[in-house]
């Protein structure tokens, strides 16, 4: 018998490879394991979306006088407009705006002060918290000291300081913003660099004769970044509250580039007539986006805090 019609023996097959689950994948399947935070994320990611599509999506433009009719002011909601073409769903303020559309377009202006605002004081508040840690002595004392010096000022205090200083404008908004957040990036990005300031790799990154600014910007920086990234979240939840604060005093966004604040203030007059909806359902939409906001911050510190972790 030949050797080639011996049963042959089967081979056996080789293993699948594993798996690798990357640091990107553990975190996204970390996070959408809560449901809180992931509603959360697809109820802010609506509202951004709702945002950036205003002009396509609502039914008339608030802020075109040549859709408007004074004729249709106050209409409760639910009723037909004038030429019958929509209905106000949720109603029109004083001058005759849908008040959806008045939603939509206010949530631009509203997110657009939150995030840029936040995005400019991280910026800030991240570079000389940074600085701080890394350099030491009398910079980290001076920085420190004009840290202590903005929270203790009460927020809202300042930064009606500041617009009665300068005015009324999303910009001047936006600023007031920066002044009075910059110093939570600060004080945070600190306390996380002076803990990774004695680690290992940075001392070998000094040996090597590294440019500072590369030391801090390309070493130092990434690994304190997921504090940064919690307290962004929150900062943009908490400055979204203090522009519909401002503007609802009066000294905010202007009443041509109104936000969900300067909406809520246009109605707070005929509260007590009974036309509530010109102020309520503004400020619902100004809840549910601070609440979703606050959500996705929240659990984003639980992971990634291993020590909040369970």
């Amino acid at each position: 018998m030949s050797a080639s019609s011996l049963p042959q023996a089967a081979t056996p097959a080789a293993p699948a490879p594993a798996k690798v689950e990357t640091p990107f994948r553990r975190f996204v399947s970390e996070f959408f394991e809560s449901k809180t935070a992931t509603v959360g994320l697809i109820v802010f990611t609506l509202l951004v979306l709702i945002a950036l599509f205003a002009p396509l999506i609502a039914p008339q433009n608030p802020y075109d006088l040549a859709q408007l009719d004074i004729m249709d002011g106050r209409l409760e909601p639910g009723t037909r407009n004038g030429m019958d073409t929509f209905t106000y769903w949720l109603g029109t303020d004083d001058q005759g705006r849908d008040m959806l559309s008045g939603i939509m377009y206010g949530l631009r202006i509203s997110l657009s002060v939150g995030a840029g605002s936040a995005i400019i004081a991280c910026l800030v508040g991240a570079s000389l918290g940074l600085l701080a840690a890394y350099a030491g002595g009398r910079t980290d004392s001076v920085i420190m000291r004009l840290v202590d010096l903005q929270l203790s000022f009460p927020s809202i205090l300042a930064a009606l300081m500041i617009l009665a200083f300068l005015g009324k404008g999303v910009m001047n908004v936006v600023l007031a913003l920066v002044i009075v957040e910059w110093a939570y990036y600060a004080r945070t990005v600190r306390g996380t660099a002076l803990v990774e300031r004695r680690r290992e790799y940075i001392e070998a990154a000094q040996c090597l004769a590294l440019p500072t600014h590369r030391v801090i910007f390309r070493h130092l920086l990434p690994n304190c970044m997921p504090p940064l990234i919690v307290v962004g979240t929150m900062q943009i939840a908490r400055a979204i509250a203090l522009e519909a604060t401002l503007s609802f005093l009066g000294l905010g966004v202007p009443i041509t580039e109104p936000s969900l604040g300067l909406l809520i203030s246009n109605g707070y007059e005929y509260m007590l007539s009974g036309k509530y909806w010109i102020s309520f359902y503004p400020g619902i939409a100004l809840l549910i986006t601070i609440v979703s906001i606050n959500l996705v911050g929240d659990h984003l510190r639980d992971v990634l805090n291993p020590r909040l972790k369970k």
